[in-house]
């Protein structure tokens, strides 16, 4: 079995070859705004556009905690919206957003379209920033659902 590659740099820029899924987790209450959405905004409009879309009109959809959207933004490039964060924290929050169980189901629908695709996965470590959650959480379901499954993963650390 390989092992997640941790490096330093930006998730946005994934350094390898073929097919790459820039994945992350996004909130349940359709909030783009804060944290690494930024930088994908930056580089790339579409999955914000469709992220808010996927809410948006979500009565008709699968839009929710533990869902995948995956949005191509270049020719070997995709952004996968991981849904694992139950609302957002405020200053009058208690507790943290992250919910592992969303994170390891959408990790599984991650799994499946990386397969699919032949594609390698690049993600800053997710659910770890503004969701509040913990890597020594999260590192297991990403070992369990990609790497257990032969899918190629690289964690970056920005600006470390």
């Amino acid at each position: 079995m390989t092992e997640i590659a941790y490096v330093r740099g930006d998730a946005t820029a994934p350094q390898a070859r073929g097919v790459k899924i820039v994945a992350h987790v996004c909130n349940d209450l359709g909030g783009w705004g804060k944290g690494f959405v930024l930088a994908l905004s930056r580089r790339w409009p579409e999955p914000e556009a469709a992220f808010r879309r996927w809410h948006r009109e979500r009565a008709g959809n699968d839009f929710g905690l533990g869902a995948a959207q995956f949005v191509q933004v270049e020719p070997y490039v995709w952004v996968a919206n991981l849904v694992g964060q139950r609302g957002t924290r405020t200053a009058r929050s208690t507790g943290v957003p992250v919910r592992y169980e969303a994170i390891d189901a959408a990790l599984g629908r991650l799994a499946d379209t990386a397969v699919e695709l032949g594609a390698s996965v690049h993600m800053p470590r997710i659910g770890c920033g503004l969701a509040g959650g913990s890597w020594a959480k999260v590192e297991p379901l990403v070992l369990r659902r990609l790497v257990e499954r032969g899918i190629p993963v690289t964690v970056y650390d920005f600006g470390v």
